[in-house]
């Protein structure tokens, strides 16, 4: 995405997301295990942040591959970036693969202290008139409501196969949409695209989870963390 770079981000928008005292979570991205190793080393120096997050879903132009695809790639940069960081390490998972529990385990053994899925997947739309994608790079990364049944089962699946917690996201634009995340095993969820419409979505969904909580007398949101049924109906 459309940055200002480390250097301008650091210069540019630290001082102000400082000032909102909120917790500060910098999601990296780099092309080589060198320059994740360099932004996360860069960031563990800045005062403030609370957490980084490595985005695994980038093309590694030494390998030729997604380092978020291969387990071994994954634990790698991984590793790498836990040698020099000093904050809490999250890595965003790819949903562009057979088996996320492989790479979301290489990623809990090489240190990362929790998971963030799923980032979005790649999607293809094309214009009838000219045959042509509609998108300049031809496939883009699918987010929103779509996505959302799968990234509940994926984080599902992480949830019941790995130790850390579980950051979920996908599609959230209700608080009867965050509680899917969370009933399926997230210990948090994160919003973005419903953001792009409804700046004060966060809230919203506050607000409609504790009602939730006051209708089904339940003290605490943990109640409700990791409590899918999963017998079957009729049994």
């Amino acid at each position: 995405l459309p940055n200002h770079g480390l250097a301008g981000f650091v210069t540019k928008d630290l001082p102000f997301l400082r000032t909102l005292r909120i917790p500060l979570i910098v999601s990296i991205a780099g092309e080589t295990v060198r320059e994740f190793v360099t932004l996360a080393e860069w960031l563990s120096r800045e005062e403030g942040l609370a957490a980084v997050e490595l985005n695994v879903s980038c093309p590694n132009v030494d390998r030729g591959l997604i380092f978020g695809v291969d387990p071994q790639l994954t634990r790698e940069v991984v590793a790498a970036v836990r040698a020099v960081c000093t904050r809490p390490l999250f890595v965003k998972l790819t949903p562009n693969v057979t088996d996320i529990v492989s790479i979301a385990r290489a990623a809990e053994e090489a240190g990362a202290d929790a998971l963030s899925l799923i980032n979005t997947l790649v999607g293809l739309a094309i214009d009838i008139q000219t045959r042509r994608p509609k998108l300049g790079a031809g496939t883009g990364g699918l987010s929103g409501p779509a996505i959302r049944p799968i990234a509940v089962h994926m984080v599902w699946e992480v949830a019941r196969h790995c130790q850390i917690p579980v950051i979920g996201m996908g599609g959230i634009a209700s608080a009867e949409d965050a509680l899917e995340f969370l009933i399926a095993g997230a210990r948090a969820v994160a919003v973005g695209s419903a953001v792009i419409d409804r700046p004060g979505v966060a809230a919203e969904i506050r607000v409609g989870l504790e009602r939730y909580l006051q209708e089904h007398q339940l003290h605490d949101i943990v109640d409700v963390i990791g409590s899918l049924n999963v017998t079957a109906h009729g049994s």
